[in-house]
Protein backbone atom coordinates (compact mmCIF):
# COMPACT_ATOMS: atom_id res chain seq x y z
CA UNK A 1 0.00 0.00 0.00
CA UNK A 2 0.81 3.69 -1.05
CA UNK A 3 2.95 5.35 2.11
CA UNK A 4 2.96 2.29 3.97
CA UNK A 5 6.74 2.53 4.66
CA UNK A 6 6.38 5.82 6.05
CA UNK A 7 4.00 4.57 8.41
CA UNK A 8 5.89 1.88 9.50
CA UNK A 9 9.14 3.81 9.97
CA UNK A 10 6.50 6.44 12.13
CA UNK A 11 5.45 3.51 14.21
CA UNK A 12 8.92 2.10 15.06
CA UNK A 13 10.00 5.39 16.28
CA UNK A 14 7.05 6.44 18.43
CA UNK A 15 7.07 2.59 19.85
CA UNK A 16 10.90 2.83 20.76
CA UNK A 17 10.60 5.91 22.03
CA UNK A 18 8.26 5.42 24.28
CA UNK A 19 9.41 2.14 25.29
CA UNK A 20 12.85 3.82 26.52
CA UNK A 21 11.20 6.73 28.06
CA UNK A 22 9.10 4.07 29.93
CA UNK A 23 12.41 2.50 31.31
CA UNK A 24 13.69 5.68 32.28
CA UNK A 25 10.90 6.65 34.21
CA UNK A 26 10.87 3.25 35.77
CA UNK A 27 14.23 3.81 37.41
CA UNK A 28 12.97 7.79 38.20
CA UNK A 29 15.01 9.34 35.15
CA UNK A 30 13.96 11.96 32.87
CA UNK A 31 12.07 10.60 29.82
CA UNK A 32 14.09 12.88 27.63
CA UNK A 33 17.35 10.49 27.97
CA UNK A 34 15.18 7.58 26.72
CA UNK A 35 14.52 9.53 23.73
CA UNK A 36 17.85 10.10 23.08
CA UNK A 37 18.91 6.05 23.54
CA UNK A 38 16.03 5.61 21.42
CA UNK A 39 17.98 7.76 18.71
CA UNK A 40 21.15 6.12 19.03
CA UNK A 41 19.27 2.79 18.59
CA UNK A 42 17.39 3.65 15.38
CA UNK A 43 20.10 5.65 13.56
CA UNK A 44 22.90 4.94 11.49
CA UNK A 45 25.84 3.79 13.60
CA UNK A 46 23.26 0.87 15.49
CA UNK A 47 20.01 -0.25 13.81
CA UNK A 48 20.14 1.86 11.04
CA UNK A 49 16.78 2.33 10.91
CA UNK A 50 16.13 5.78 10.33
CA UNK A 51 19.14 7.16 8.21
CA UNK A 52 17.87 10.90 7.11
CA UNK A 53 17.78 12.87 10.59
CA UNK A 54 16.32 16.11 8.19
CA UNK A 55 13.04 14.63 8.02
CA UNK A 56 12.45 15.29 11.84
CA UNK A 57 14.64 18.24 12.13
CA UNK A 58 11.67 20.66 11.55
CA UNK A 59 9.49 19.25 14.31
CA UNK A 60 12.95 18.75 16.29
CA UNK A 61 13.27 22.91 16.13
CA UNK A 62 9.41 23.55 16.96
CA UNK A 63 10.10 21.59 19.74
CA UNK A 64 13.19 23.75 21.34
CA UNK A 65 10.92 26.27 20.74
CA UNK A 66 8.04 24.97 22.97
CA UNK A 67 10.18 24.49 25.13
CA UNK A 68 11.14 28.25 25.62
CA UNK A 69 7.42 29.07 25.50
CA UNK A 70 6.30 26.62 28.70
CA UNK A 71 8.75 28.34 30.08
CA UNK A 72 8.03 31.24 29.75
CA UNK A 73 4.01 30.55 31.20
CA UNK A 74 5.25 29.10 33.98
CA UNK A 75 7.75 31.70 35.37
CA UNK A 76 6.43 34.14 38.20
CA UNK A 77 7.47 37.17 37.92
CA UNK A 78 7.48 38.30 41.16
CA UNK A 79 9.87 35.27 42.20
CA UNK A 80 12.08 36.15 39.07
CA UNK A 81 12.18 39.64 39.95
CA UNK A 82 14.09 38.67 43.39
CA UNK A 83 16.77 36.34 41.61
CA UNK A 84 17.01 37.82 38.47
CA UNK A 85 20.08 40.23 39.48
CA UNK A 86 21.91 36.75 41.04
CA UNK A 87 21.21 34.87 37.69
CA UNK A 88 21.79 37.09 34.96
CA UNK A 89 25.31 37.71 37.26
CA UNK A 90 25.87 33.62 37.59
CA UNK A 91 25.51 33.70 33.83
CA UNK A 92 27.75 36.38 33.36
CA UNK A 93 30.33 34.48 35.07
CA UNK A 94 29.61 31.26 33.83
CA UNK A 95 30.30 32.23 30.20
CA UNK A 96 33.13 34.78 30.89
CA UNK A 97 35.43 32.40 33.02
CA UNK A 98 34.42 29.58 30.20
CA UNK A 99 35.96 31.91 27.49
CA UNK A 100 39.08 32.66 29.65
CA UNK A 101 39.09 28.98 30.55
CA UNK A 102 38.97 27.45 26.34
CA UNK A 103 40.92 30.52 25.42
CA UNK A 104 44.14 29.49 27.95
CA UNK A 105 43.26 25.69 26.65
CA UNK A 106 42.72 26.41 22.89
CA UNK A 107 45.96 26.99 21.26
CA UNK A 108 47.62 23.73 22.52
CA UNK A 109 45.29 22.23 20.70
CA UNK A 110 45.57 24.05 17.77
CA UNK A 111 42.21 25.71 18.01
CA UNK A 112 41.55 29.25 16.08
CA UNK A 113 39.78 31.74 17.75
CA UNK A 114 36.65 31.16 16.42
CA UNK A 115 36.58 27.69 17.11
CA UNK A 116 37.65 28.28 20.81
CA UNK A 117 34.64 31.06 21.50
CA UNK A 118 32.62 27.88 19.94
CA UNK A 119 33.64 25.93 22.37
CA UNK A 120 33.25 27.99 25.45
CA UNK A 121 30.09 28.81 24.83
CA UNK A 122 28.69 24.96 24.62
CA UNK A 123 30.77 24.73 27.98
CA UNK A 124 28.69 27.55 29.35
CA UNK A 125 24.87 26.60 28.46
CA UNK A 126 23.33 24.22 30.35
CA UNK A 127 20.31 21.80 29.23
CA UNK A 128 17.18 23.58 29.64
CA UNK A 129 15.39 20.42 28.93
CA UNK A 130 17.09 18.38 31.64
CA UNK A 131 17.51 21.23 34.50
CA UNK A 132 14.17 21.86 34.12
CA UNK A 133 12.48 18.89 34.14
CA UNK A 134 14.51 17.91 36.99
CA UNK A 135 13.58 20.24 39.04
CA UNK A 136 10.38 19.67 38.71
CA UNK A 137 11.08 15.88 39.61
CA UNK A 138 12.55 16.67 43.18
CA UNK A 139 10.09 19.23 44.15
CA UNK A 140 12.52 22.63 44.05
CA UNK A 141 10.27 24.35 40.89
CA UNK A 142 8.82 26.73 43.58
CA UNK A 143 11.69 27.18 45.92
CA UNK A 144 14.38 29.70 46.05
CA UNK A 145 16.56 27.21 44.48
CA UNK A 146 14.40 25.80 41.67
CA UNK A 147 13.38 29.58 41.15
CA UNK A 148 17.32 30.81 40.92
CA UNK A 149 17.86 27.50 38.28
CA UNK A 150 15.36 28.37 36.43
CA UNK A 151 16.43 32.05 36.00
CA UNK A 152 19.77 31.02 35.33
CA UNK A 153 18.68 28.93 32.64
CA UNK A 154 16.56 31.70 30.84
CA UNK A 155 19.25 33.91 31.22
CA UNK A 156 21.50 31.24 29.16
CA UNK A 157 18.78 30.94 26.54
CA UNK A 158 18.59 34.45 26.12
CA UNK A 159 22.34 34.04 25.27
CA UNK A 160 21.63 31.89 22.54
CA UNK A 161 20.61 34.32 20.06
CA UNK A 162 24.09 36.57 20.26
CA UNK A 163 26.37 33.28 20.71
CA UNK A 164 25.03 32.10 17.42
CA UNK A 165 25.51 35.74 16.05
CA UNK A 166 28.97 35.86 16.57
CA UNK A 167 29.75 32.15 15.62
CA UNK A 168 28.31 33.22 12.30
CA UNK A 169 30.32 36.48 11.91
CA UNK A 170 33.69 33.41 12.56
CA UNK A 171 32.67 31.95 8.85
CA UNK A 172 35.48 30.32 7.63
CA UNK A 173 37.37 30.98 10.69
CA UNK A 174 38.15 34.61 10.02
CA UNK A 175 37.56 37.76 12.16
CA UNK A 176 34.30 39.29 12.04
CA UNK A 177 34.38 42.49 10.18
CA UNK A 178 33.79 45.73 12.70
CA UNK A 179 30.03 46.28 11.20
CA UNK A 180 29.49 42.73 11.90
CA UNK A 181 30.51 43.44 15.58
CA UNK A 182 28.28 46.47 15.93
CA UNK A 183 25.28 44.25 14.46
CA UNK A 184 25.72 41.92 17.34
CA UNK A 185 25.71 44.19 19.81
CA UNK A 186 22.18 45.96 18.26
CA UNK A 187 20.72 43.01 18.73
CA UNK A 188 21.73 42.12 21.84
CA UNK A 189 20.83 45.50 22.94
CA UNK A 190 17.18 45.05 21.49
CA UNK A 191 16.93 42.08 22.85
CA UNK A 192 17.58 43.43 26.47
CA UNK A 193 15.58 46.33 26.25
CA UNK A 194 12.27 43.95 24.61
CA UNK A 195 12.49 41.72 27.54
CA UNK A 196 12.87 44.17 30.37
CA UNK A 197 9.50 45.92 28.51
CA UNK A 198 7.81 43.02 28.58
CA UNK A 199 8.27 42.00 32.33
CA UNK A 200 8.10 45.62 33.70
CA UNK A 201 4.28 45.97 31.88
CA UNK A 202 3.37 42.26 32.51
CA UNK A 203 4.72 42.24 36.54
CA UNK A 204 2.03 45.74 36.54
CA UNK A 205 -0.57 44.10 35.18
CA UNK A 206 -2.04 41.35 37.54
CA UNK A 207 -3.82 39.90 34.90
CA UNK A 208 -5.70 40.26 31.09
CA UNK A 209 -7.83 38.82 28.49
CA UNK A 210 -6.04 37.37 25.38
CA UNK A 211 -6.75 38.55 22.18
CA UNK A 212 -10.25 36.99 21.17
CA UNK A 213 -9.92 34.96 24.15
CA UNK A 214 -13.84 34.82 24.32
CA UNK A 215 -14.10 33.20 20.67
CA UNK A 216 -10.87 30.52 20.78
CA UNK A 217 -10.83 29.72 24.40
CA UNK A 218 -13.85 28.33 24.93
CA UNK A 219 -13.48 26.45 22.03
CA UNK A 220 -11.91 22.46 22.72
CA UNK A 221 -11.59 22.31 19.31
CA UNK A 222 -9.96 25.28 18.72
CA UNK A 223 -7.77 25.93 21.92
CA UNK A 224 -5.07 23.95 20.96
CA UNK A 225 -4.10 25.84 17.64
CA UNK A 226 -4.65 29.18 19.34
CA UNK A 227 -2.15 28.34 21.32
CA UNK A 228 0.31 26.95 19.17
CA UNK A 229 -0.42 29.47 16.65
CA UNK A 230 0.12 32.25 19.42
CA UNK A 231 3.46 30.63 20.32
CA UNK A 232 4.96 30.20 16.79
CA UNK A 233 3.86 33.79 15.43
CA UNK A 234 5.79 35.41 18.13
CA UNK A 235 8.68 33.21 17.46
CA UNK A 236 8.29 34.13 13.48
CA UNK A 237 8.16 37.79 14.53
CA UNK A 238 11.50 37.66 16.55
CA UNK A 239 12.79 35.85 13.86
CA UNK A 240 11.78 38.00 11.38
CA UNK A 241 13.33 41.05 12.97
CA UNK A 242 16.66 39.45 13.22
CA UNK A 243 15.73 37.89 17.10
CA UNK A 244 16.05 34.37 18.35
CA UNK A 245 12.85 32.42 17.10
CA UNK A 246 13.48 30.88 20.81
CA UNK A 247 13.82 34.16 22.36
CA UNK A 248 10.05 35.26 20.62
CA UNK A 249 8.21 31.71 21.90
CA UNK A 250 9.59 32.86 25.38
CA UNK A 251 8.18 36.02 25.16
CA UNK A 252 5.00 34.55 24.04
CA UNK A 253 4.94 32.29 26.69
CA UNK A 254 5.23 35.29 29.72
CA UNK A 255 2.72 37.07 27.73
CA UNK A 256 0.17 34.38 27.93
CA UNK A 257 1.32 32.76 31.29
CA UNK A 258 0.43 36.26 33.44
CA UNK A 259 -3.03 36.15 31.68
CA UNK A 260 -6.08 35.02 32.97
CA UNK A 261 -5.69 32.11 30.00
CA UNK A 262 -2.72 30.76 31.48
CA UNK A 263 -3.77 27.40 32.87
CA UNK A 264 -6.06 26.74 29.86
CA UNK A 265 -3.22 27.06 27.59
CA UNK A 266 -0.52 25.23 29.48
CA UNK A 267 -3.15 22.43 29.59
CA UNK A 268 -3.74 22.74 25.49
CA UNK A 269 0.28 23.00 24.59
CA UNK A 270 1.30 20.09 27.23
CA UNK A 271 0.66 17.49 24.56
CA UNK A 272 1.94 18.97 21.65
CA UNK A 273 5.78 19.92 23.60
CA UNK A 274 5.64 16.04 24.66
CA UNK A 275 5.75 15.05 20.90
CA UNK A 276 7.83 17.47 19.84
CA UNK A 277 10.81 17.03 22.52
CA UNK A 278 10.58 13.85 21.96
CA UNK A 279 11.46 14.01 18.18
CA UNK A 280 13.97 16.55 18.86
CA UNK A 281 16.00 14.47 21.74
CA UNK A 282 15.58 11.27 19.03
CA UNK A 283 17.24 13.73 16.26
CA UNK A 284 20.06 14.36 18.50
CA UNK A 285 20.51 10.76 19.38
CA UNK A 286 20.57 10.14 15.27
CA UNK A 287 23.56 12.13 15.25
CA UNK A 288 25.72 10.01 17.28
CA UNK A 289 28.50 8.19 14.97
CA UNK A 290 28.71 5.09 17.74
CA UNK A 291 32.17 4.40 15.52
CA UNK A 292 33.77 7.46 16.13
CA UNK A 293 32.82 7.73 19.43
CA UNK A 294 34.31 3.72 20.33
CA UNK A 295 37.00 4.98 18.64
CA UNK A 296 37.71 8.43 20.39
CA UNK A 297 36.16 6.99 23.74
CA UNK A 298 39.25 7.64 26.13
CA UNK A 299 39.66 11.41 24.87
CA UNK A 300 35.90 12.14 24.54
CA UNK A 301 35.45 10.77 28.23
CA UNK A 302 38.57 13.01 29.68
CA UNK A 303 36.57 15.96 27.95
CA UNK A 304 33.72 15.43 29.48
CA UNK A 305 34.88 14.39 32.94
CA UNK A 306 36.88 17.81 32.66
CA UNK A 307 33.72 19.89 31.55
CA UNK A 308 31.88 18.64 33.65
CA UNK A 309 33.71 19.27 37.03
CA UNK A 310 34.94 22.82 35.57
CA UNK A 311 30.87 23.91 35.20
CA UNK A 312 30.03 22.45 38.26
CA UNK A 313 32.88 23.97 40.69
CA UNK A 314 32.62 27.09 38.69
CA UNK A 315 28.81 27.53 39.10
CA UNK A 316 29.20 26.96 43.04
CA UNK A 317 32.40 29.80 42.61
CA UNK A 318 30.09 31.54 40.89
CA UNK A 319 26.93 31.51 43.10
CA UNK A 320 29.09 31.74 46.32
CA UNK A 321 30.59 34.78 45.32
CA UNK A 322 26.79 36.05 44.69
CA UNK A 323 25.97 35.57 48.23
CA UNK A 324 24.07 31.99 48.00
CA UNK A 325 25.10 29.22 50.59
CA UNK A 326 26.93 26.33 49.94
CA UNK A 327 24.19 23.74 49.96
CA UNK A 328 21.94 26.12 47.84
CA UNK A 329 25.02 26.85 45.38
CA UNK A 330 25.82 22.65 45.04
CA UNK A 331 22.45 22.08 44.51
CA UNK A 332 22.04 24.45 42.11
CA UNK A 333 25.28 23.89 40.01
CA UNK A 334 24.47 20.15 40.32
CA UNK A 335 21.26 20.90 38.39
CA UNK A 336 23.16 22.94 35.99
CA UNK A 337 26.16 20.49 35.64
CA UNK A 338 25.54 18.84 32.02
CA UNK A 339 25.90 20.24 28.35
CA UNK A 340 22.40 22.22 26.98
CA UNK A 341 20.89 20.77 23.83
CA UNK A 342 21.84 24.21 22.19
CA UNK A 343 25.15 22.93 21.73
CA UNK A 344 23.69 20.61 18.66
CA UNK A 345 22.05 24.17 16.83
CA UNK A 346 25.69 26.09 17.55
CA UNK A 347 27.90 23.58 16.05
CA UNK A 348 25.78 23.09 12.99
CA UNK A 349 25.71 26.49 12.72
CA UNK A 350 29.46 26.71 13.00
CA UNK A 351 29.32 23.62 10.36
CA UNK A 352 27.08 25.88 8.28
CA UNK A 353 29.94 28.88 8.22
CA UNK A 354 32.85 26.43 7.93
CA UNK A 355 33.93 27.20 11.03
CA UNK A 356 34.46 23.93 12.32
CA UNK A 357 34.62 20.50 10.41
CA UNK A 358 32.52 17.12 10.49
CA UNK A 359 35.47 15.66 13.09
CA UNK A 360 35.12 18.23 15.10
CA UNK A 361 30.94 18.03 15.52
CA UNK A 362 31.45 14.67 15.98
CA UNK A 363 33.50 15.39 19.43
CA UNK A 364 31.00 18.02 19.90
CA UNK A 365 27.73 15.88 19.47
CA UNK A 366 29.65 12.59 21.83
CA UNK A 367 30.46 15.05 24.27
CA UNK A 368 27.27 16.65 24.64
CA UNK A 369 25.67 13.52 24.14
CA UNK A 370 26.89 11.83 26.92
CA UNK A 371 26.57 14.59 29.57
CA UNK A 372 22.56 14.09 29.02
CA UNK A 373 22.63 10.59 29.23
CA UNK A 374 24.59 10.85 32.51
CA UNK A 375 22.53 13.24 33.64
CA UNK A 376 20.63 10.73 35.82
CA UNK A 377 23.63 10.65 38.23
CA UNK A 378 22.62 14.64 38.96
CA UNK A 379 19.43 13.67 39.23
CA UNK A 380 20.67 11.37 42.03
CA UNK A 381 22.85 13.74 44.02
CA UNK A 382 20.32 16.36 43.57
CA UNK A 383 17.76 14.22 45.11
CA UNK A 384 19.97 13.13 47.78
CA UNK A 385 20.87 16.86 48.65
CA UNK A 386 17.59 18.21 48.80
CA UNK A 387 16.81 15.53 51.21
CA UNK A 388 20.00 16.63 53.28
CA UNK A 389 19.14 19.90 53.00
CA UNK A 390 15.30 19.30 54.77
CA UNK A 391 16.55 17.47 56.96
CA UNK A 392 18.92 19.95 58.15
CA UNK A 393 15.76 22.79 57.92
CA UNK A 394 17.42 24.09 54.95
CA UNK A 395 20.78 24.70 55.84
CA UNK A 396 23.48 22.55 54.87
CA UNK A 397 27.41 23.35 54.79
CA UNK A 398 30.12 22.82 52.79
CA UNK A 399 30.73 19.66 54.58
CA UNK A 400 27.78 18.10 54.54
CA UNK A 401 27.32 19.24 50.58
CA UNK A 402 30.50 16.93 49.92
CA UNK A 403 29.47 14.48 52.22
CA UNK A 404 26.42 13.91 50.14
CA UNK A 405 27.86 14.22 46.80
CA UNK A 406 30.59 11.49 47.91
CA UNK A 407 27.87 9.37 49.14
CA UNK A 408 26.22 9.19 45.53
CA UNK A 409 29.16 8.44 43.86
CA UNK A 410 28.98 5.35 46.53
CA UNK A 411 28.33 1.63 44.39
CA UNK A 412 25.60 1.20 47.24
CA UNK A 413 23.82 4.57 46.49
CA UNK A 414 20.81 3.17 45.00
CA UNK A 415 20.33 0.89 48.39
CA UNK A 416 21.14 4.24 50.75
CA UNK A 417 18.57 6.72 48.80
CA UNK A 418 15.23 4.11 49.80
CA UNK A 419 12.09 4.37 49.41
CA UNK A 420 11.94 5.94 53.60
CA UNK A 421 13.64 8.53 52.21
CA UNK A 422 11.68 9.62 49.24
CA UNK A 423 8.60 9.13 51.60
CA UNK A 424 9.88 11.47 53.53
CA UNK A 425 10.89 14.24 51.08
CA UNK A 426 7.08 13.77 50.16
CA UNK A 427 6.10 14.10 53.40
CA UNK A 428 8.02 16.99 53.62
CA UNK A 429 7.31 18.95 50.51
CA UNK A 430 3.72 18.63 51.64
CA UNK A 431 4.22 20.42 54.72
CA UNK A 432 5.76 23.18 53.34
CA UNK A 433 3.89 24.03 50.48
CA UNK A 434 1.71 26.79 51.75
CA UNK A 435 5.43 28.37 53.03
CA UNK A 436 6.53 27.88 49.96
CA UNK A 437 3.31 29.37 47.60
CA UNK A 438 3.36 32.59 50.22
CA UNK A 439 7.17 32.68 49.33
CA UNK A 440 6.60 32.90 45.66
CA UNK A 441 3.65 35.64 46.13
CA UNK A 442 5.16 38.18 48.07
CA UNK A 443 6.31 41.14 45.86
Amino acid sequence: MHGLSELLGIAIIAITATLCGMAMVQFRQPPIIGYILSGILLGPGALGLVQDRSNVETLAEIGVILLLYFIGIELSLQSFRQIWKTAVGATIIQIVLSILFVLWLGPKFGLSLGQMLLFAFCLAVSSTAVSVTVVQSIGESSTRTGQLVIGILIAQDLAIAPMLLIISGFGGGAMPEFASLVKIAIEVAISIVVLVAFIVFLARKKSFNMPFADLVMTKSDLTPLAVLAWCLGFALISGLLGLSPAFGAFLAGLTIGNSAQSSIAHKNAEPIKVVLLMVFFLSIGLLVDLGFLFENFLAIMLILVSATVFKTLLNVLGLRALGKGWGEAFLASLLLGQMGEFSFVMGAVAVGVTLIDQNLLNYLISITVLSLITAPFYVSVARRLHTVMIEKSGEVGLGIALKTILRSLSPFAKVKLSQRDIRFLQKEWQKQKKDRKRWSETP
